[in-house]
């Protein structure tokens, strides 16, 4: 009987996700718990933190030390509220990998202030006007095609990655890696349970370098020679490199940091469900998109790729049903420390890229789908001929390469001029659908009850 009337509650949306937590978010936890609940978050942010730098050219120490201190900024930002670790943004791996290419980390460094910046911006506009403006600027039928875009867009680099030996030449030697670590990334994903579940990328990571060692690819000679404290080489403004912005650097970074804008309010609504909470409203969507943007500001300023909030740290959270921001806080310290062990850095930089090609076929195809998912969600109908011109549009403008030149040596190309004409489109095309009244009143949450 209580079964049955769970199931009628769960059709008609009445059914709420059991979040009684085990540590409530402003909770300290006992010093035994402390250590161990931090190393679960550094965990499950750790494999994809440190892919991002590896794709990009950037150092993997500097990418867990701007992570914390980044997290920690937002924290503090958020009043203490929002548990929420930031890691390394994959949406900005092509820009910053051509940025980095053509005018070194210097480039790569200002285009990622530049993508904060666009954060504070937004962040100020919604203080003032409120939040449902953006999401009309951003409807699923735009942002939803980007994410596609943005995934199938590296799958060339993670292909590569897997097929090729350092001579860039194939060899099925390096591709047997590569398979091996998707396939056990693949497992961890779909059968392991409880924590496993939640850093299958970490655990792939472990199981195809260990395949690598055996078959003779991997130098170890690099950490036996690294010193357990070394200072890594931060990419300072004015010291490292000349400060010079230029309109490409804009042109490539602040539409996709628009679009990326739909990422983080996606992550706070799932958040605000998970702990129970309205971070919507409290302590509003402006603080959270302004930690995220000083967090991806500080990585800039030492050298680090953007900054995002991490879909695997909320399963964690939804998992444990841990909430303290002050475990958040203790993973980020341990990211820091981390970033200054020499030992940890070399073995990072030991992993051979079919390791890294593997984990990536997989995540960059999971980017291209949770674009896809999205556009399911949402119920998109693609009978209506509006949203079918919109999605094409973006999708062959993003994945062909166009390029649009204009005066000043402006280019824009690719993702940030499909994420641009996405926008443009849904704004002119007649037929656009109204905001949806209800679509934040169901994140509404279920007030929670300090533990004992």
């Amino acid at each position: 009987m209580e079964q049955r009337q769970n199931k009628k509650k769960e059709q008609k949306g009445e059914f709420k996700l059991n979040n009684k937590p085990h540590l409530d978010v402003e909770e300290i936890p006992k010093p035994t718990q402390w250590l161990t609940l931090s190393l679960q978050h550094l965990f499950s942010m750790f494999g994809a933190t440190i892919l991002v730098p590896y794709l990009v050219g950037l150092s993997p120490a500097i990418a867990l030390i701007s992570s914390g201190l980044g997290t920690l900024a937002f924290l503090l930002i958020t009043k203490g509220k929002v548990p929420a670790y930031l890691g390394s943004s994959f949406a900005y791996i092509i820009p910053i990998k051509a940025l980095n290419e053509a005018g070194g980390p210097g480039a790569a460094m200002i285009g990622t202030f530049i993508a904060g910046l666009v954060y504070g911006i937004v962040a100020l506009i919604i203080s003032k006007a409120g939040h449902r403006w953006i999401m009309k600027l951003l409807p699923p039928i735009v942002v939803g095609p980007v994410i596609i875009v943005i995934g199938l867009s590296l799958s060339g680099t993670a292909v590569g990655m897997a097929m090729n030996n350092p001579a860039g030449k194939y060899s099925m030697l390096h591709f047997s890696v590569a398979l091996v670590t998707l396939a056990a990334t693949i497992i961890f994903s779909i059968f392991a349970k409880k924590m496993l579940s939640i850093i299958p990328i970490l655990a792939g990571i472990i199981v195809g370098y260990v395949y690598a060692l055996a078959v003779g690819i991997v130098n170890f000679q690099p950490v036996v020679d690294a010193k357990w404290f070394e200072m890594p080489e931060f990419v300072i403004p004015f010291v490292s490199y000349k400060v010079k912005l230029t309109w490409d650097i804009v042109a490539l970074m602040a539409p996709i940091a628009v679009v990326t804008l739909s990422e983080h309010i996606g992550h706070q609504l799932v958040l605000s469900k998970v702990v129970g909470r309205d971070y919507i409203k409290e302590p509003g969507l402006h603080r959270s998109i302004l930690g995220d943007g000083t967090a991806t500001i500080i990585s800039a300023l030492v050298g680090g790729p953007p900054k995002t909030t991490y879909g695997e740290n909320i399963g964690v959270l939804a998992i444990t049903r841990v909430y303290s921001v002050y475990v958040i806080a203790g993973a980020a310290v341990l990211a820091i420390l981390f970033g200054f062990i020499g030992k940890v850095t070399a073995l990072i930089q030991t992993i051979p890229t079919p390791v890294m090609g593997g984990v990536s076929i997989l995540l960059f195809g999971i980017i291209a789908s949770s674009g896809l998912r999205m556009l399911v969600d949402s119920k998109i109908d693609f009978e209506n001929k509006r949203n079918l011109v919109i999605s094409s549009v973006i999708l062959v403008v993003g994945l062909g390469g166009a390029i649009v030149k204009l005066p000043f040596h402006i280019d824009i190309q690719g993702m940030a001029l499909a994420a641009i004409l996405g926008v443009v489109l849904n704004l002119v095309l007649p037929g656009r659908q109204p905001l949806e009244e209800n679509m934040f009143e169901e994140t509404e949450p279920v007030k929670n009850k300090k533990t004992a």
